[in-house]
């Protein structure tokens, strides 16, 4: 199962997410649409996908992964197929907002959920397996899409994207995902508590809304340097290939930096391993603004902003299970993804904003460096908050429940 989730959300990412920055110019070439529209409509596909995050999280924490991944390929699948047939600008904005249905059952939110619920609070190492994997899907995709593209263009390039998420992942989902799950990994107590009486009694902790607010903030600085990466090469002077050579490769620093975390994370605090990973955010971005060559730096910086990434993601799916242990791990991690994933769609048009403000996207990605440090410092404080321990706090719980 961890096989299965490690080959289709690595092919989810990269023909869902990844080819979407390497296609657009191609599509504003050959429609004569706005970049602003295209833009939004692929925006509108990650705004639905982060509002279905909470519910389609509940779903697999109470019935598993299986049939939630399947359908979500199958729209997916069909989604992008409308993409590539889409001959007016309605139908394309649809399919995208298909396509974001598709979306929320086939990344890394799905996944994780499904990860720890098999795994429970020993779901380190299944999920630094699975992103050290995905965490190639920028660097096979964006070259690979930038290769298809060259040669059939872009409608054909979504229509065989389609082809793979229908015979590819859809069935992957459906046969291999079909056993039961194991029992939570959680004592009698907290499996006999109300499950919303428990989730909100972690909504009241202010640990929460810290974790939160620093998270959102942070992947508005990771996804905006991902989007804007080949804008800003492209103002460097390097060609479309190059530039998406420097975006890909920096799949190779997610990859390094996970492997890294998974001996850091036994010797590192919580505090520590935050901070060093959220730093290494905002140093390589603004890195990328000021340096502008020669193309091995910008592969070098490209692949560390990629460290940071990689262990960001990690941090981000061990962020509920390291502070409140594994239970209702779907729907906490699911309110935690629903603003992270909404910046995530806005980051086209914040790289946009912020470089038509300040002049330049080497100017922007110096704003986005700020934003970065911010969100480090947000973060530092919601690792260094005290909380009780999983059973502590299921015991208080217990103790509120019997006043009641």
């Amino acid at each position: 199962m961890l096989a299965t989730l490690s080959v289709t959300v690595t092919v989810s990412w990269g023909l869902l997410y990844y080819a979407f920055p390497v296609l657009a110019p191609q599509i504003v070439s050959d429609t004569g649409w706005s970049a602003q529209f295209v833009t939004l409509a692929f925006s509108g596909s990650l705004v639905v996908s982060a509002l279905l995050g909470v519910p389609v999280g509940k779903l697999i924490d109470r019935h598993g992964p299986r049939w939630v991944m399947a359908l979500g390929s199958l729209l997916s699948a069909a989604a992008l197929a409308l993409v590539a047939a889409s001959d007016n600008s309605i139908v394309f904005a649809a399919a995208w907002i298909l396509a974001g249905f598709g979306m929320s059952g086939v990344l890394y939110q799905p996944a994780f959920a499904a990860i720890t619920s098999w795994y429970g609070a020993r779901s380190l190492g299944p999920l630094t397996t699975l992103t050290l994997v995905a965490g190639l899907s920028a660097t096979v995709f964006a070259p690979l899409v930038a290769h298809v593209g060259a040669a059939v263009g872009w409608r054909g390039t979504y229509l065989w994207s389609a082809v793979a998420l229908a015979l590819v992942t859809a069935p992957a989902h459906w046969i291999l995902l079909r056993h039961s799950r194991p029992q939570q990994h959680a004592d009698h107590t907290a499996r006999s508590l109300n499950e919303r009486g428990y989730v909100s009694g972690v909504l009241r902790r202010g640990q929460f809304w810290l974790l939160t607010a620093g998270l959102t903030i942070a992947s508005a600085a990771i996804h905006t340097v991902l989007i804007a990466m080949m804008a800003l090469m492209l103002e460097r002077g390097l060609t479309t290939s190059e530039a998406a050579w420097v975006l890909g490769l920096g799949g190779i620093g997610q990859v390094a930096g996970r492997v890294f975390y998974t001996a850091f994370a036994r010797r590192a605090s919580l505090t520590m391993r935050t901070g060093a990973a959220f730093a290494i955010v905002a140093v390589s971005a603004a890195a990328f603004a000021i340096l502008s060559g020669p193309f091995a730096v910008l592969v070098g910086i490209s692949m560390a902003a990629g460290v940071g990434r990689g262990i960001g993601t990690l941090l981000q799916a061990t962020a509920v299970t390291d502070r409140w242990g594994p239970r209702a791990y779907g729907q906490l991690s699911g309110i935690i993804g629903t603003p992270t994933m909404l910046v995530t769609a806005m980051a086209p048009w914040i790289g946009v904003v912020l470089a038509g403000a300040f002049g330049s996207y080497a100017a922007a990605f110096g704003a986005l460096a700020v934003i970065a440090g911010i969100a480090t410092l947000l973060l530092i404080a919601s690792a260094r908050v005290q909380t009780r321990s999983p059973l502590a706090h299921v015991r208080w719980l217990c103790c509120k429940n019997r006043e009641a």
